[in-house]
């Protein structure tokens, strides 16, 4: 099945206005390289990495396990209404991010209260972790904790983020399309704005390491036993992460009004699901995917300056990955990984690829794909190798694969008045 909205022609949006454009002017990110835009942009720029043993829960019995933790992440300092141990760990990275994002867009919360929002958040585990220590108690004959219970519902994901920031006209979306969710709930808040449907939305997404997970990867042969390197001719594997990413994106009659700052603008999106594995990716369909997003953007191949690749450090996904990007581009342009700093963050991944690609708009950069020693001549593709290069970047391509077939291309570009 594949999925795209045709802009062009005479489309019409509720009270005969045309299509509006779609900016993000706000970026939240909890993630294990840095907290916040600034010290997110830092991590990213110098290729910082905190690989380490994953303490989230017993990993006796592992050859290896290794990830990408977040230790440093206070709640408190981000959540201020509700009580942040009613949050699973994954909703308290949603909220969080969500609110680091609207201050970020030097948005009032009142003037927030008074729009239309549209809040959707992506997801591969909900809150599996808090799942993992019901079924560990109930295996133990152990009680089972009512607040630990509560808490493990995945709507709490961007419910959270309506009861934290006491929004009035929202709908929540939590949206559970594995390691392509935040693409697809960016996607989601793009149309709704466009349409008119919304003033503002909250997209992004947001995981937590746990055991499942970590479990899952392990028995399929896909946890690299250090570190991850992709596009790397000896690479081995993901690491599992954490963390949650959330932009702010607004319609930009709004954000002229209220004298926004605009890191770049969303221009376009596809999706399709092939369905043809329960794991493994598919060349064609990811490269249709492409030619979807490319088509629905307005935007030719020739026009991408980097792609933001899904980037796993897997065998098959980074061989069959650069091979659709081969298929749709004459000449590929340079193509960055940033699970290398990151890690797989699932439902997170191509949200926070996608405050990466907003940033490096902004700020004239390509992100690196560290660990990297010798690039795989299977892939043949450039890296941008262990250190960030300064570029012109005016459009940017975010890939974003799943399990099942799902596939989520975004596209994003410089902000020009007139495009």
């Amino acid at each position: 099945m594949d999925h795209t909205v045709d802009h062009t022609g005479d489309q019409t949006v509720s009270g005969g206005h045309g299509p509006h454009r779609v900016v993000v002017t706000g970026i939240g990110v909890v993630t294990s390289i840095g907290i916040g835009v600034t010290e997110f942009l830092e991590g990213l720029r110098s290729g910082r990495s905190r690989v380490k043993p994953i303490t989230a829960f017993d990993t006796s019995g592992f050859a290896h396990a290794n990830g990408c933790e977040i230790d440093d992440f206070d709640p408190s300092r981000w959540i201020e209404v509700l009580d942040p141990e009613e949050l699973g760990r994954a909703s308290q990275f949603s909220v969080a991010a969500a609110r680091m994002a609207v201050d970020d867009a030097g948005l009032g919360l009142d003037e927030l209260r008074s729009r239309a929002v549209l809040v959707s958040v992506g997801t591969t585990d909900g809150e599996s972790r808090d799942l993992d220590e019901l079924v560990a108690r109930q295996l133990a004959g152990e009680p089972v904790d009512g607040r630990v219970a509560r808490r493990a519902s995945a709507g709490a994901l961007s419910s959270g983020i309506v009861r934290e920031l006491e929004l009035v006209d929202a709908e929540a979306v939590t949206i559970p399309t594995a390691c392509a969710a935040g693409n697809y709930a960016i996607g989601s808040g793009y149309d709704a704005i466009r349409a008119g449907e919304v003033d503002m939305a909250l997209c992004g997404g947001a995981d937590a390491v746990c055991r499942k997970t970590f479990t899952g990867f392990y028995r399929l042969g896909t946890i690299a036993p250090d570190v991850c390197r992709p596009f790397d001719s000896d690479r081995k594997g993901i690491l599992t992460g954490e963390g949650g990413g959330i932009l702010l994106l607004e319609s930009l009659e709004s954000a002229r009004r209220r004298g926004a700052r605009i890191y770049a603008e969303v221009l376009g999106y596809g999706l399709n699901c092939d369905a043809s594995h329960p794991v493994a990716p598919d060349r064609d369909s990811l490269a249709r995917c492409m030619e979807l997003a490319h088509r629905n953007a307005g935007v030719k191949p020739e026009q991408i300056d980097f792609i933001s690749a899904h980037g796993t450090g897997t065998k098959a996904n980074d061989v069959t990955e650069a091979g659709a990007i081969r298929q749709v581009f004459s000449d590929a342009p340079p193509t960055v990984s940033v699970k290398g700093m990151l890690g797989h963050t699932m439902g997170a991944a191509s949200a926070l690829a996608s405050a990466a690609c907003a940033l490096a708009i902004t700020e004239g950069f390509i992100p690196p794909t560290i660990n990297h020693r010798t690039t795989d001549e299977e892939c043949g593709i450039d890296p941008v190798p262990n250190q960030a290069r300064q570029a012109d970047v005016r459009i940017v391509q975010n890939n974003a694969l799943a399990f099942a077939g799902n596939n989520a291309v975004l596209i994003l570009g410089r902000y020009e008045p007139e495009r």
